[in-house]
């Protein structure tokens, strides 16, 4: 039964239940909320307290912690850079940026695995998220990085390392939220993050730089000389 599951047991069904809903499509956010008030209604199930079948303590929790999470004038911010983000995706500003660096790069040393590290940079601003920008990059600069000649596994770590400069570039989502836990000043984490997402991005660059050199890639024969429009 249920009741006499250990503390692992728990966890590891939670683990499955999670697993298991995410693969059906619903939303990680519902998902994350309905077993967070189904295994606290367990942790909390005392038969000889409760009058009624609501009267578990994991109720009060959750409205308590949705206020104060809502109150919270740092983490409103939050969903303000996702929406922004979002604007930018739908907007296409993302495919017509990698597009025009592109050009603008194109007597540089693997000026294709730079226009996307410059545009991973640049779209990290506006979002914060990681999974955000790989995935569009993946999808946009990936296949033309690679028929340009570009080795797929270069490709791929360049794309997913560009990526990764999200956590250390303002506004990082990551950064906010730690902020909150740690009871830091957000702006104080921006700064510190200043000097090494600096050094990270040029090591990048310089790192591609030096590839091309050692076994130089003609990025641009298939650069297209016209605009990217969407549709």
């Amino acid at each position: 039964m249920l009741f006499s599951l250990t503390n692992p047991e728990v966890a590891i069904l939670m683990m499955g239940i999670f697993l298991f809903a995410v693969l059906l499509g619903f939303p990680i956010a519902f998902t994350l909320m309905a077993m967070g008030i189904g295994f606290g209604y367990y942790a909390y199930y005392d038969a000889t307290m409760m009058e009624h079948i609501f009267d578990n303590r994991i109720f009060q929790l959750f409205v308590q912690n949705t206020y104060t999470v809502m109150d919270n004038n740092v983490l409103t911010a939050v969903p303000l850079f996702l929406f922004m983000g979002y604007l930018v995706e739908r907007a296409g500003i993302v495919a017509k940026l990698f597009f025009a660096i592109r050009l603008a790069a194109h007597r540089l040393p693997a000026s294709m695995a730079v226009a996307a590290l410059i545009t991973c940079t640049l779209f990290s601003t506006a979002t914060g998220i990681i999974g955000a920008v790989v995935t569009l990059m993946g999808l946009l600069a990936w296949p033309a990085m690679v028929k340009a000649g570009y080795d797929k596994k270069f490709a791929s770590g360049i794309i997913c390392s560009g990526g990764c400069l999200g956590i250390l570039i303002p506004p990082s989502i990551m950064l906010i939220v730690y902020s909150v836990i740690a009871q830091l000043s957000p702006l104080r984490l921006f700064c510190s993050c200043y000097f090494s997402r600096t050094i990270t991005s040029w090591s990048l660059y310089c790192l591609c730089s030096y590839k091309s050199m050692v076994k130089p890639i003609d990025s641009t024969k298939t650069t297209e000389r016209r605009y990217p429009t969407n549709r």
